[in-house]
């Protein structure tokens, strides 16, 4: 019972004005999974458990990075190294860029870029939409910047970062452009997770070949498919389950090589150690020799696996991180280099199989099972970071709709998506078993790897411009000493575009279409029903029945709109004059934020006067928020109508403004709310508004007493009770008039994925008996 104000005046939070635009709901999620807490989020560690966590990272984040000796030099000197000097020259160039990309720019810079924990490349560009308005479908409203999760600091009027902020804002062709390199970096972040399994697994099985020599490549290229194929097929398990064997594997790998390492220095040549002064990449590019310069393609292979270490982040705190790869990743990776190349010194002609020729014969055996391993659990890094951005990149409503399972309870951002573990299998074996020569793999993954750093570097600008407000001279050296050491491996590896640099851009390429053509798809479709929607005039216009036939129950309303009345419900009952008891208009939409607060999820309204019975819920979520396949979502939907109506009728002439109300539910409350969700059935047969007012006034006079919000209670739980009907609208869309390109986008291969997509009705997990499609064509 509702008696003061007090009583639930500590509940009403963040009222503010009703917004106009807002994201299509093709993105809610249907996982598998209880919603957990995300462990990177900002919070004080212990020093164990920090510690703890670094040798836990190992497994997860440093797999891929770690794996890179495997095929380095290889790839650098695929012929064979001329002299010492070429060597010498390129360990200082593999030092080098080991310090200046991996160490100072991810682990000191880019990491601190993180989303409260999350990284990749949609997290950069959910920081840049919080701190400036250049999303392409506009979903915000001054309600959405009151959440505890949507940080965003304030900005002088008159500093380089607001001026930079109104020139983007003002320029659409700005927003666009920030859009196509987040879209270009997650496709070529596809193409890495394709790539990363094919290099790894071929370089370690590849070893073979010493001690068996006759052994055939296509013996190589088959087991290597063997594995790989059990790689995949194993994702659906998750990783968690063999998550335990992950970090000792890597850590045992880190140490091997390291260990080998040095023993090659003491053995073979302690001089290498002269090529840690930077001299000697000055005298290694001096030369101007062509083969030189395009061997920095092969020597930039030693830094990929750094943009898995951001997309892979969620999992641990920055610290974590941090101190593995500086006390041990960035140490062992320096020995096992060092030590490579003091082997060469000697071996000038043993490039191909560097690293196994390294190895002293008694280890070969051993560190070969741990390679195999070490390589499996690369792979399993990559792919795990695949997926993750795929989630984001649908949740911002640039990939069609998957079906995304979460495989662990204890960590958020292990999930596996079927559909897209199959397509990265089938194209993984195609590329193993097309391209049998290791040099041309390493070509194409250096190229994938390299265009994610570059687009990382764009984002990072911004983000130390909008966000840090760092001065424009910081951004400058940053981007100057970033660009100059990537654009620099850029040249080297557009030199081998035809030996196999060519795949991530035909991979990418198909996936950027489909990301921008379902992302371009989903705009139109918006503007659509924001200039097909109806007034409340012409609601309100209509009358108390809205002149048609109610019946018992309520009708949910999904809409892409947070503002006026969608058109698919004029559509629908003008061709069916008959509407339920209730009316709650459902929109679903996601915000660039990593995770909404259950207490902030559900905003609340009424839609004109009481006797329509008609209400709107915006349901809010984060990128990385589960909306779980059960009732769950239903239930928390009524619970906050419930306490809306409470508090609307103790706030009266505030209910019928363009607010939104959202509410925090005691324990307390929730009880009541459940009692009254067990309220008797009423009578199934058609009725009309007015004889159910009828039904309610009798009710009334015969408990004169209670509060009137207990007889409004009463009647929604009783059309609860009688049935609640899920109303999706299925638009197709269509060009008229336009031009060939377009007409192909939209007319075959828009139309194609949204064939072969998931349902809404799978993703929200409506029954068949409770669903209701209301058809529309959108010609655009």
């Amino acid at each position: 019972m509702l008696t003061t104000n007090e009583a639930y005046g500590s509940n009403l939070k963040k009222k503010g004005s009703m917004w106009a635009l807002d994201q299509n709901l093709d993105e809610p999620i249907d996982d598998d999974a209880v919603r957990i807490r995300n462990i990177s989020k900002e919070k004080k560690f212990s020093a164990l458990l920090i510690l703890r966590l670094a040798y836990q990272s190992l497994g997860v984040v440093y797999g891929d990075l770690g794996t890179s000796p495997l095929y380095v030099f290889y790839n650098t000197f695929p012929h064979g190294a001329k002299d010492q000097e070429d060597v010498i020259g390129a360990l200082s160039l593999i030092i080098y860029s080991l310090t200046l990309v991996p160490l100072i720019k991810y682990v000191f810079i880019v990491l601190r870029a993180n989303d409260n924990g999350q990284g990749g490349t949609f997290a950069l560009y959910s920081l840049l939409c919080r701190h400036a308005n250049i999303k392409i479908i506009p979903n915000l409203h001054r309600t959405d910047e009151e959440l505890t999760t949507y940080s965003r600091a304030t900005i002088h009027e008159k500093s380089f970062a607001a001026k930079t902020k109104r020139w983007i804002e003002a320029h659409q062709y700005a927003k666009d452009t920030i859009l196509i390199l987040v879209l270009i970096g997650t496709c070529m972040m596809i193409g890495d997770g394709i790539l990363t399994p094919t290099i790894s697994v071929l370089s370690a099985v590849g070893g073979i070949k010493l001690t068996i020599p006759d052994v055939k490549n296509e013996v190589v290229v088959l087991v290597s498919v063997a594995i790989i194929v059990g790689l995949f097929s194993l994702q659906h398990y998750g990783t968690d389950r063999v998550g335990w064997l992950f970090a000792p594997i890597v850590l045992l790998w880190l140490l091997l090589i390291g260990a080998i390492g040095i023993y090659n220095i003491l053995n073979y040549d302690r001089s290498v150690l002269r090529a840690f002064s930077p001299v000697y990449i000055y005298r290694y590019l001096k030369r101007g020799r062509r083969e030189d310069w395009t061997s920095l393609g092969g020597i930039m292979l030693s830094i990929t696996g750094t943009e898995a270490l951001f997309a892979d982040l969620a999992h641990f705190p920055v610290s974590s991180v941090q101190i593995a790869f500086t006390v041990l990743v960035f140490p062992c990776l320096l020995l096992a280099y060092s030590g490579q190349a003091a082997y060469l010194l000697n071996n000038l002609d043993h490039t191909q199989d560097a690293f196994y020729r390294s190895i002293p014969d008694k280890m070969y055996w051993p560190v070969f099972v741990v390679a195999t391993g070490a390589a499996v659990v690369a792979s399993q890094a990559t792919i795990s970071a695949t997926s993750s951005i795929i989630k984001q990149a649908r949740a911002h409503g640039c990939f069609p709709r998957v079906k995304i399972v979460h495989t662990s309870k204890k960590f958020l951002g292990q999930i596996y998506i079927p559909d897209i573990n199959w397509i990265l299998m089938v194209l993984c074996i195609t590329v193993t078993a097309g391209f049998e020569n290791q040099s041309q793999i390493g070509n194409a993954y250096g190229t994938a790897v390299l265009f994610v750093m570059l687009v990382t570097t764009f984002l990072m600008i911004l983000i130390m411009i909008l966000v840090w407000h760092c001065h424009w001279i910081l951004a400058i050296i940053f981007a100057g000493v970033s660009l100059l050491v990537e654009l620099s491996y850029c040249s080297a590896v557009l030199f081998k575009v035809d030996q196999g640099s060519w795949i991530p851009f035909l991979i990418a390429g198909a996936f950027f279409i489909v990301m921008y053509v379902w992302h371009y798809g989903k705009l139109k479709r918006y503007e659509f029903e924001m200039h097909s929607k109806v007034s409340m005039a012409w609601v309100l216009g209509l009358g108390p029945s809205l002149g048609l036939v109610r019946v018992p129950g309520v009708g949910l309303v999904y809409t892409q709109l947070s503002r006026g009345v969608p058109h698919i419900f004029s559509h629908f009952i003008t061709n069916l004059p008959a509407i339920h008891s209730v009316v709650i208009f459902v929109c679903v939409k996601y915000l660039p934020v990593y995770t909404v607060p259950e207490e902030e999820r559900f905003l609340v309204k009424r839609i004109g006067p009481k006797s329509l019975h008609m209400f709107r819920c915006v349901a809010r979520y984060g990128y990385k928020d589960l909306h779980r396949r059960d009732d769950d979502f239903e239930n928390k939907l009524f619970e906050s109508l419930f306490l809306f109506v409470k508090l609307d009728y103790m706030m009266e002439g505030c209910s019928d403004s363009e607010n939104y109300s959202s509410y925090e539910q005691t324990p307390a409350e929730s009880n009541n709310n459940n009692e009254n969700t067990h309220s008797s059935n009423m009578d199934l047969s058609v009725t009309s508004v007015d004889s159910l007012e009828s039904d309610r006034s009798e009710s009334h006079g015969n408990i004169a007493s209670r509060p009137p919000e207990v007889d409004e209670l009463e009647f929604l739980n009783k059309c609860r009770d009688a049935g609640v009907v899920h109303i999706l609208g299925n638009t197709v869309v269509r060009t008229r008039d336009s031009r060939f390109y377009k007409k192909i986008a939209i007319n075959f291969i828009y139309a194609f994925l949204r064939k072969i997509c998931r349902e809404n009705s799978v993703l929200f997990n409506i029954p068949h008996e409770s669903l209701l499609t209301v058809g529309q064509i959108c010609y655009i």
